[in-house]
């Protein structure tokens, strides 16, 4: 049998706008065809997409608004038995900032000890003083709430592509495909 490929999955509430990133960061690669919806709550089963030959993309119904009836089973089954589940993405929109279902979801990820980073979206929607207070609020929360959470929060924008490339490298070191250079 092959090995299993590593996976990296894409959670967050409903309308956060994580179609859309994925949507983005994976515009070079024609096998994630990701569908964006106008309407909250459009993804109601997870899907796998293979990412070349080099890892599995696990885009996650989202939670809150419309979410499956079936979610937490799904989910917490998908995140306790995944081996080779190397990240977890938690997105977290930059113009609310964390919500209670946000708080949830940590809490889930940090009694299951599941490694993940927190991804702030739509940073072109929010003015620059709600987007630092809010970015304040979420690494203040990690600091202090968190023990499993990558401390550098990634600050995105699906529209501009505003740190893409960068989560795009991450994304791609942590599935091993992108190794660590020193600087000289």
């Amino acid at each position: 049998p092959l090995p299993l490929l590593p996976q990296v999955c894409f959670i967050g509430r409903s309308n956060v706008g994580k179609s859309s990133l994925i949507r983005a960061l994976f515009s070079l690669s024609p096998e994630v065809e990701v569908r964006v919806s106008k309407t909250p709550g459009h993804t109601k089963k997870m899907n796998f997409f293979k990412v070349g030959k080099n890892f599995t993309l696990v885009d996650m119904p989202g939670f809150g608004y419309r979410a499956p009836r079936d979610f937490v089973e799904m989910v917490e089954a998908y995140l306790q038995e995944r081996h080779n589940l190397k990240r977890t993405f938690l997105l977290v929109d930059g113009v609310v900032g964390l919500q209670k279902t946000d708080h949830i979801a940590v809490e889930m990820l940090e009694e299951f000890g599941i490694p993940y980073v927190m991804v702030v979206t739509k940073i072109d929607r929010a003015s620059k003083g709600l987007l630092l207070k809010n970015v304040l609020d979420i690494q203040e929360f990690v600091k202090e709430k968190t023990q499993g959470c990558f401390p550098q929060l990634f600050l995105v924008s699906s529209l501009e592509f505003s740190g893409v490339h960068l989560l795009r490298c991450f994304v791609a070191h942590v599935t091993g495909n992108l190794t660590a250079v020193e600087a000289s």
